[in-house]
């Protein structure tokens, strides 16, 4: 493994040059950060006119810290950076993240090729540069300027963007997704995508790797690495760029290339990369990876109370390349005893709007349990007979009796202000769960067909 790469998730120290003395500077922000999220290794601010800051000795110049740098995170001035790179080798930095703008990004390409050929001869891997930082929960690390109480899980998200980074940084929040790592990538000066991706793909708290791209520097690397990974975990990218106006914009925000989408799109299916076309898609699909087992092999039964919901979803699967058999005829027996007899007993299991809460949970675990379901996608409208958060309830109660999900579970639930809060109580219980059928029917489309990929990965290696 890359020691420098390494450093940069799991340093023993951290030393902070530009280190200020005022809330609401990025120099001030990201020292906080440090402290606040609970790093347990030495924090070094780095500052020539202070003496103490957040409770932390200062120091003027990196060259008079008395302990090992492992990564140095530099937000000053763009013209001064290389000279910090320089002092960092001295000192025996292994990594650095360089926060600060003004290279290639607005033309300056000399600066940012300095800055390479100093670090590469200090033999230090550089972050960078134009980025908000890097947050790493395994490590407690959070050197950055976006939130500071980032809630650890199992998603690792790489942006080349950073003031959309910071603010999914806040979504993940809300939106109650761990993560186990936020990298800002930025210009990719020298760390990229394929550099993080082999740290990612053999980190055991990462599960699923979500990456916003604007374009790549070595494109075939970044494949070859990206196949290897996809066949142990799912890696979703947001790829930017795929209009003419959208290129132009991209070169003006990170100097990238955006190249020909067409390529990318090809390339991605070949390596075994999920492409999403949304913001919104990508974080719905890393949800759901993150929660759920990986889908093995067996049926997909849906089961709806809502006619109209469950054609809607079934319409999404089939655009998404994943077709509905009849269900195992031992599930139709099954929920035909206490089913109403007008109940659709095809695929969707339309258990009509009549059925009570505990009625609907019912006929979502028994599909859930039946030996031939591989997958189950429930799909419940809210009516004047249930009620959601019971739903929600009973729901998880019997996951958890059960012994918790063995196989991909996905529930919509469409209504009022009662579905959001149950919606809130399944995705806590990590069973993902979404506002609109369209959604959890793509999201559900996405883990079957990264399951079947992996099944012929397997198959091909060992026939």
């Amino acid at each position: 493994m890359d020691e420098g790469v390494k450093a940069l998730f799991e340093p023993r120290s951290v030393a902070v040059v530009g280190a200020s003395r005022h809330p609401g500077k990025i120099g001030y922000e990201i020292l906080n950060n440090l402290i606040e999220y609970g790093f347990p290794g030495k924090i070094y601010p780095i500052n020539p006119k202070a003496e103490e800051i957040l409770g932390l000795k200062v120091y003027p110049r990196l060259s008079e810290v008395p302990g090992t740098v492992d990564l140095v995170v530099v937000s000053v001035p763009a013209r001064i950076v290389p000279d910090v790179i320089d002092e960092a080798g001295k000192v025996g930095a292994k990594a650095a993240v360089v926060i600060a703008s003004g290279f290639k990004e607005v033309g300056n390409e000399e600066l940012e090729e300095e800055l390479v050929k100093r670090a590469r001869k200090h033999g230090i891997r550089v972050l960078g540069p134009n980025v908000f930082g890097i947050v790493y929960a395994p490590s407690r690390l959070n050197a950055s300027f976006g939130p500071t109480h980032v809630i650890p899980g199992s998603v690792a998200f790489i942006t080349q963007s950073g003031a959309l980074g910071i603010a999914l940084m806040g979504m993940t929040i809300v939106e109650r997704i761990g993560v186990s790592a936020i990298i800002s990538i930025g210009n990719k000066a020298d760390i990229d995508d394929a550099d993080l991706l082999e740290y990612l793909g053999e980190d055991p708290r990462t599960r699923v790797i979500l990456i916003y791209m604007e374009g790549v520097r070595d494109g075939r690397r970044f494949m070859e690495v990206a196949k290897e990974v996809t066949k142990k975990k799912p890696v979703i990218v947001i790829k930017a760029g795929k209009t003419e106006a959208g290129a132009r914009a991209v070169a003006s925000h990170t100097g990238s290339l955006a190249g020909n989408v067409k390529i990318y799109s090809t390339a991605f299916r070949q390596a075994g990369v999920i492409e999403a076309m949304t913001v919104e898609e990508a974080f719905d699909w890393a949800r759901a990876f993150s929660y759920l087992p990986r889908y093995e092999d067996g049926k997909l039964v849906l089961v709806t109370n809502g006619g109209g919901a469950g054609v809607l979803s079934t319409d999404m699967l089939v655009s998404r390349g994943v077709r509905l058999s009849p269900p195992p005829k031992s599930l139709v027996e099954k929920v035909r005893e206490y089913l109403p007899s007008f109940a659709s007993l095809g695929n969707p299991i339309d258990v009509t709007g009549q059925i009570s809460s505990e009625g609907f949970v019912r006929a979502v675990m028994d599909a859930l349990n039946n030996d031939e379901v591989g997958a189950v996608l429930a799909i419940y409208c809210q009516t004047a007979v249930t009620d959601p958060m019971l739903i929600a309830s009973k729901l998880v109660e019997s996951v958890d009796l059960s012994g918790g999900l063995r196989k991909p579970l996905i529930v919509t639930m469409i209504g009022g202000e009662e579905t959001y809060w149950a919606i809130q109580r399944l995705n806590k219980a990590r069973i993902p769960a979404y506002p609109m059928p369209e959604r959890a029917a793509a999201a559900m489309a996405t883990v079957i067909n990264y399951g079947r990929y992996v099944s012929r990965v397997r198959n091909l290696r060992n026939g």
